[in-house]
């Protein structure tokens, strides 16, 4: 037998509607005087009853301060890039716009300024429009805000499955638990206050939280600045996001708009004039694209990206990966860097110019550092990080480290093969052993055999040989068949003769090379592996006991070159490359950045002496085709060419006393083994490109416009006894090419050979 139903009660009639709205009305009337009366006072045991249920739910609302907009900042306050997880900008009620208050208070809550955070009488006007088939919500002001202050809690916590909609999936006890807990908000906060928070939290728009970033979204102003017209729309917008859409629905968002400007007239916001004037006015937006992150920066995303990751990579930030990412990207932190607009500027016109045409995707990067204080003014590549028609795409950078020290991420390709830059490093062991670098060496010697008398008190045990009497190995070469002669320490580097640097190393420790390399920061851009592929060292050590590195076979980011040489600029202090001056978070608190970690690393006299030394490279010697340039400047530059075997990464590293600068060219792509020969960029063809060619222009033209803001004091002097006193040149037949003697020597070391006779196919340099 089927039930029948009472017509009273019944709920699908317009009284069952009616009486069953009337009683929970009752009962959340009981419960709300249950929070502001006292039980005692309120009669009846089922009041009671409800009183103490009211009793057990929360009454504490932990406002904590919304997902705001990180900002990366250059070291001049100019900003570089935005990120965020919610595009929100937090701003002050003084600072919005009169309409956009009274025109959310209209359509919203027009008791707002009457109410304790519930409003009854709009309870009971929902009820009748509910129960007459009109649905209605009667949350006010206070309870959206409160429901989203829960909202965005749970989304920052990672769950956001749990997020309650209103009419969704809300129940009568989250309900219960919202009306308490706005009565206790407005117990705790003013009204504008309040305001203020709903404001800068509510939802508008993916891409749009808060007022301040709707009104850029949709209008590119502030909401200071917001328009009446406007004002009414962002308000009517609150409601539904979607279905008022101005840019996909802009009939439904007119229509919306009007009904907010017609209750601001109803409630003399606004005079009859204003509303019809605003009425009148077509809906249209001038929309600003959010665009976050390192990928839509204003300059240097790849800057940028690398100070994300030191950021991420810091345990000050949270315990874990995900701790550390919800700290940054939704913290609304101020991060200022030592990046210089206009040395970026400088850097990115260069690196661009130089492999502008470049469809065979060749590379270009300059990196400068600051001696002294270790602080990163420039970082630029020849790539864009999105995809673009002719344009080479790249996510990873050319100047950094695969990783840091501690295994984390850095989204750098690791570097590249220095070659012959890393030869000053052994002229500045031999500097420091108290030799003259007018000392003649014999750079005639070409076999440096198996069980050749290297003296080495490291550990590592000395690796490589060169001898063409053993099968598979060869004689060490140079780019000239006319350099194997007898000449002085100095002449061969600044030549940059690989049997010189080797025939100086021969009278050498090769660990007080090894100490020198470490001292002054340089390690290989790769990890490390074992034979199954686990990384056994995140920035493996440069072992100087291996041969082919004496003439640079190791890949070593830009960066760690830079600073490196910014050692000799100060004076034989090394500093570790900084990116972050001061992190603030909303609050203006300081939180963990870097600063300066500067030591001695090489003696004053030694890096005076490498100095003198990479000065006469430019002018004299291998880099001299890119000092007449220089030369109009009118101020000291030391700088050391570099080329590997393959021509596939090439090189300029020098420095002012100011300014430290790393310029490369070459291969990114395929570890420098794509030979840099029979080539085309920017239309003109190379038979094979070394240091001077492209990464040396790249380097003078930076450094021309930009090292004077730095500083170009002239270096200090070597003592004597360093430069002791040059012998008369030896007698030398000209150069197969007539170059002159002064011309750059691009000399081609060849590969260390192993134990076993297989070559080293990582090779030393050229140039």
């Amino acid at each position: 037998m089927v039930t029948r139903k009472n017509p009273i009660f019944d709920t699908a009639t317009t009284l069952g509607k009616i009486l069953g709205f009337l009683g929970v009305s009752a009962i959340c009337g009981v419960l709300v005087a249950g929070l502001l009366v006292p039980a005692a006072a309120v009669s009846g045991s089922a009041a009671s009853g409800s009183i103490q249920f009211f009793d057990t739910l929360p009454a504490e609302l932990q406002v904590d301060p919304p997902s705001q907009n990180t900002t990366i900042l250059a070291k001049d306050g100019s900003p570089i890039a935005s990120i965020y997880a919610e595009n929100r900008t937090k701003v002050p009620l003084d600072q919005m716009s009169p309409y956009i208050k009274d025109a959310v208070i209209a359509i919203e809550d027009s008791r707002f300024y009457e109410h304790g955070g519930i409003d009854t009488t709009g309870i009971m006007r929902a009820i009748v429009s509910t129960a007459r088939g009109n649905k209605q919500g009667a949350s006010t002001i206070t309870q959206q805000y409160v429901n989203n202050v829960i909202n965005e809690s749970l989304v920052s916590s990672g769950k956001s499955e749990d997020v309650l909609l209103n009419g969704v999936n809300k129940g009568v006890g989250d309900k219960l638990r919202e009306m308490k807990l706005a009565i206790a908000l407005e117990k705790k906060f003013s009204k504008e206050q309040i305001l203020e928070g709903y404001l800068n939290i509510v939802f508008f728009n993916r891409d749009a939280y808060g007022i301040e970033a709707a009104s850029k979204f949709f209008f590119s102003t502030t909401a200071k600045d917001l328009t009446l017209p406007q004002a009414a729309l962002l308000a009517g917008l609150v409601n539904s996001p979607s279905a008022f859409d101005p840019i996909t629905n802009p009939d439904n968002s007119k229509m919306r708009r009007d009904l907010v400007l017609n209750a601001m007239l109803a409630q003399k916001k606004i005079t009859q004039a204003e509303h019809d004037e605003a009425v009148a006015t077509p809906v249209t937006t001038k929309v600003t694209p959010a665009r976050q992150g390192c990928a839509y920066a204003t300059m240097a995303p790849y800057f940028c990206d690398y100070v994300l990751h030191l950021l991420f990579n810091n345990p000050a930030y949270g315990d874990t990966q995900e701790d550390r990412e919800k700290r940054i990207m939704r913290g609304g932190l101020t991060i200022r860097t030592t990046l210089d607009p206009t040395a970026q500027a400088v850097a990115q016109q260069q690196v661009d110019g130089t492999a502008g045409a470049n469809p065979d995707k060749w590379g270009a990067s300059i990196t400068s550092v600051q001696p002294g204080t270790g602080q990163i003014v420039s970082m630029a590549q020849n790539t864009v990080w999105l995809p673009q028609e002719g344009k080479f795409d790249q996510t990873q950078n050319f100047n950094v480290d695969v990783m840091d020290a501690k295994g984390n991420d850095l989204n750098g390709i690791g570097g590249f093969q220095p070659g012959s830059t890393m030869k000053p490093f052994t002229f500045a062991e031999w500097l420091n052993e108290g030799k003259s670098m007018n000392t003649n060496i014999n750079a005639a010697q070409r076999k440096y055999g198996v069980n050749y008398p290297w003296r080495n008190t490291c550990p590592t045990p000395t690796d490589g040989f060169y001898d063409a009497n053993v099968p598979g190995s060869f004689d060490l070469q140079n780019a000239e068949p006319n350099y194997y002669r007898t000449m002085t320490v100095l002449w061969g580097l600044k030549n940059s003769i690989n049997t010189a640097t080797f025939a100086s190393a021969a009278q050498l420790d090769l660990c007080g090379i090894q100490k020198i390399v470490d001292a002054t920061g340089i390690h290989g851009g790769l990890p490390a592996r074992d034979d199954t592929g686990k990384i056994t060292d995140p920035n493996p050590q440069v072992t100087m006991t291996r041969l082919s590195n004496l003439i640079g076979a190791t890949q070593t980011a830009p960066l760690t070159m830079a600073a490196a040489f910014a050692t000799f600029a100060a004076d034989g202090k090394y500093c570790e490359p900084i990116a972050i001056t001061s992190v603030k978070d909303q609050s203006g608190a300081d939180l963990p950045a870097q600063s300066s970690n500067c030591k001695d690393a090489v003696k004053p006299e030694v890096a005076r002496g490498v100095a003198y030394a990479m000065g006469k490279v430019l002018d004299e010697g291998s880099g001299s085709l890119i000092r007449p340039a220089l030369n109009s400047s009118n101020f000291p530059v030391a700088a050391k060419t570099g080329t590997n075997d393959s021509n596939g990464s090439t090189w300029v590293v020098g420095y002012t006393t100011g300014l430290a600068t790393a310029s490369w060219f070459g291969d990114p792509l395929g570890d420098q083994l794509r030979p840099g020969r029979n080539i085309t960029v920017n239309g003109k063809f190379y038979d094979s490109i070394d240091g001077y060619m492209i990464a040396g222009p790249q380097f003078t033209n930076y450094m021309l416009s930009v090292a004077p803001a730095y500083g170009t004091n002239p270096f200090q002097q070597p003592p004597s006894n360093l430069l002791g006193t040059a012998p008369a040149p030896t007698q030398r037949s000209t150069p197969s090419n007539n170059t002159p003697s002064t011309a750059p020597s691009t000399g081609t070391g060849n590969n260390g050979n192993n134990g076993n006779g297989n070559g080293n196919n990582d090779g030393p340099g050229k140039d």
